[in-house]
């Protein structure tokens, strides 16, 4: 890696994403085998110039996908792909964290616009009801393929912005962190398992009453303010959700 290409800081693409892509490339480029050893956190760290946060980060999400095996006191390891099936970790809520060795993804917009917030998103983003906010709808698809709808409410000062900008194949957090300087804190999700109604059959191109997973998210920034709630369906034949689960200690 003595020629690492370097992080687009201009990019809507959140940095831990750049990096998944960048490490692909290199270990595609130099020929790397199963089981071969990567440069350590910290070397990542000092030649990419990102945080050992967006390191660990992408990491994570390449061992989920079966590119590389972190043994730990030893390092991390190019993994075999061949024990990579479905999409790892990838039930969250931005374009890039679906990305895997299984295809060719795309997001597209079905719908964005101002609504009046039902009585929930009202609840969930702590406004008045019937408080004026920004839906966004999207399909995500693999080669082809509708793989998730999903959708986004903001408070309308926050996803304002959103209304007038290309968001195909885009993280909504990653404009809404870099051109509008709104960070995302942390979020609590839900995940279950549900059938889909008509809209999501039709928008998943399943019949009605599949199975689906769906996770549900509320993402707060700094000050504990709800900015974003999402809902994304995906369907069952096509997922699988990873959980990675840590001794108390190790945390």
């Amino acid at each position: 890696m003595s020629t690492s290409p370097s992080i687009d800081r201009r990019s809507d693409i959140p940095f831990y994403a750049q990096l998944k892509r960048l490490l692909r490339e290199d270990i595609a480029a130099r020929g790397m085998e199963p089981g071969d050893r990567l440069p350590g956190d910290h070397e990542l760290c000092d030649r990419y110039q990102v945080s050992r946060t967006v390191v660990r980060q992408a990491l994570l999400e390449l061992e989920h996908e079966g590119v590389v095996r972190r043994e730990k006191g030893r390092g991390t390891f190019v993994g075999d792909p061949r024990t990579s099936q479905g999409f790892g970790g990838a039930l969250v809520g931005t374009f890039e964290d679906i990305q895997s060795n299984a295809g060719e993804q795309h997001s597209r917009t079905l719908f964005r616009g101002i609504v009046t917030a039902s009585p929930q998103v009202a609840r969930d983003l702590a406004l008045p009801d019937g408080a004026d906010v920004v839906e966004i709808q999207r399909i995500r698809e693999v080669d082809g393929v509708p793989w998730a709808f999903t959708r986004t409410f903001l408070p309308l000062e926050v996803g304002r912005g959103l209304l007038d900008i290309e968001l195909e194949d885009v993280s909504l957090f990653g404009v809404l962190e870099r051109r509008f300087g709104i960070r995302f804190e942390h979020a609590r999700r839900s995940v279950e398992a549900d059938l889909a109604n008509d809209t999501v059959a039709s928008a998943l191109g399943c019949p009605a009453g599949a199975a689906v997973l769906v996770m549900r998210s509320i993402s707060f920034d700094q000050t504990g303010r709800p900015i974003e709630r999402f809902t994304g369906f995906h369907r069952g034949d096509r997922s699988r959700l990873n959980v990675d689960v840590f001794h108390a200690t190790d945390r």
